[in-house]
């Protein structure tokens, strides 16, 4: 039977083992820690991410010119980018601002969206949950931590290869007033609201390559 000196040797050799080498040709791959984001699954959503927009848009504007807002309505936007615009316009109005149907002396609101997929291999995630191992693969969750037990804060299903990244502004001809960006999971199957047709090819889904980015805009006139 080894000795406890042994045993300790050896297990800080393993563990020593486990550690990065001091030199690398190239940076290691990290997780960045774990964070949350919202998955739109329905047009209500869209409404809800509109209205925490446009709080956000008004709380960056408190310093600066008080003008009134135009927002162009492009005809041809994507219904997800129809809907965004004419919800943001609504919560403007109905918290007393001024959105003009002109350009001319008003500050232009920006709308950018632009829509990525990731490979098809994503690596997928689920929460952790607290809880005892009752039996093989079935646990119990523990009384301790009833919070845990809420599954419903989370999305169903795979993690989605679409994603949205949303930014506005508020800008002038010579500076920028204000301007925030969020990220946001799109299902998979609703690709088509938001503007994207094409699909991978077999030899892309293959490779597990991303596909090249579309971005959409809705701005002001200039």
């Amino acid at each position: 039977m080894l000795s406890k000196t042994t045993s300790a040797i050896l297990a800080a050799a393993l563990l020593a083992g486990c550690t990065a080498a001091p030199y690398t040709p190239a940076p290691l791959a990290t997780n960045f820690p774990s964070a949350e984001q919202n998955k739109l699954l329905a047009a209500a959503h869209w409404g809800a991410i509109a209205r925490h927009l446009e709080q956000r848009l008004v709380e960056d504007m408190k310093k600066a010119p008080q003008q009134p807002f135009f927002i162009h309505e492009n005809p041809q936007a994507t219904p997800f980018q129809r809907a965004l615009t004419t919800q943001i316009i609504s919560s403007l109005v109905n918290d007393g601002y001024v959105v003009s149907r002109a350009p001319a002396g008003a500050l232009r609101i920006d709308l950018d969206v632009q829509a990525l997929t990731f490979g098809p291999d994503r690596t997928q995630y689920r929460p952790w949950f607290t809880g005892s191992l009752l039996a093989s693969g079935v646990w119990s969750e523990a009384k301790e931590n009833p919070a845990k037990k809420d599954r419903s804060a989370y999305a169903p299903g795979e993690t989605p290869r679409t994603e949205l990244i949303i930014t506005v502004s508020v800008s002038d001809q010579y500076r920028y007033f204000a301007r925030s960006t969020n990220a946001y999971y799109v299902s998979d199957d609703d690709r088509g609201l938001y503007g994207i047709k094409e699909a991978l090819t077999p030899a892309e889904a293959a490779a597990g390559s991303p596909q090249a980015s579309t971005g959409f805009l809705v701005k002001g006139d200039r």
